[in-house]
């Protein structure tokens, strides 16, 4: 099958540097037979992203030309559609399309919640895989967050002060504190497992947070990783993330024993 007129959304340096970006055919209904009608929209998206016809922040053709493209009818392109979406891969923008999303990738997290359904992971567990990302994340981040950076971290700071008072709040904006910390960090790859891992943490705190106490406290131990963050002392963001982690870990601890109580 040959390809139609250009994409669009496709850059014009693409057809420069490599004319057979659009030009190689996608694999006949024979080499894809192993596959779904949707998930060939989900390969034939994956292919172009892969040969550098579609960038992040590109728009994808229409239902319709993506239908002809791959042989598949369009109903089959809009669930291929909808589960790139899930995955993150793609937003639509009412009024205007369907783009390559041109933020850090979205992991589910679903899988890993069913992944300590199965395997009952702990609480111990969760912190000693968010020590070891998220220290290391603040570290990273005071060496190479942006000002706009520094000002998200710094609006999650002063709402959780603003937040004293109201346990599920607070804990909404110390999870996008974490967030935007990892957000900052400069590699997507950990942005977002952080961003996995906090609503993962967050599906199970947020059970036991009410009868948490000395939020004054924790908000100032966010500051103070802000704090080191803002003054590029990566040392002192990593000691700062390590003590908080250590102190929520045991607080956590706390309130379940309550609960269980």
């Amino acid at each position: 099958m040959q390809h139609g007129p250009a994409m669009p959304g496709v850059h014009p340096e693409v057809d420069a540097r490599d004319a057979s970006v659009r030009t190689r055919p996608f694999p006949s209904a024979a080499r894809r037979a192993h596959t779904s009608a949707a998930e060939t929209i989900v390969e034939y998206v994956r292919d172009l992203l892969e040969r550098g016809a579609l960038r992040p922040g590109d728009r994808l053709p229409p239902e319709r030309a993506l239908a002809v493209e791959t042989g598949v009818s369009r109903s089959s392109v809009r669930v291929g559609l909808r589960a790139l979406a899930t995955m993150g891969i793609i937003q639509s923008r009412h009024g205007s399309g369907t783009y390559i999303a041109d933020g850090p990738p979205v992991l589910e997290s679903d899988s890993l919640h069913f992944l300590a359904a199965l395997h009952g992971f702990t609480r111990d567990e969760m912190f000693e895989a968010r020590r070891l990302i998220e220290v290391s994340v603040a570290g990273m981040a005071a060496v190479r967050a942006t000002g706009e950076q520094i000002a998200a971290i710094a609006e999650e700071v002063t709402s959780m002060f603003a937040s004293l008072d109201d346990a599920q709040a607070f804990l909404r904006h110390d999870i996008r504190f974490h967030q935007a910390v990892a957000a900052a960090c400069g590699n997507p790859i950990l942005t977002s497992l952080v961003e996995m891992l906090s609503q993962v943490y967050y599906e199970r705190r947020r059970e036991t947070v009410d009868r948490a106490r000395n939020f004054r406290e924790r908000a100032e131990m966010h500051r103070r990783i802000y704090m080191a963050i803002r003054q590029r002392d990566a040392n002192a963001a990593r000691d700062a993330m390590a003590a908080h982690l250590t102190a929520s870990d045991e607080e956590q601890a706390m309130e379940e024993v309550t609960v269980d109580g």
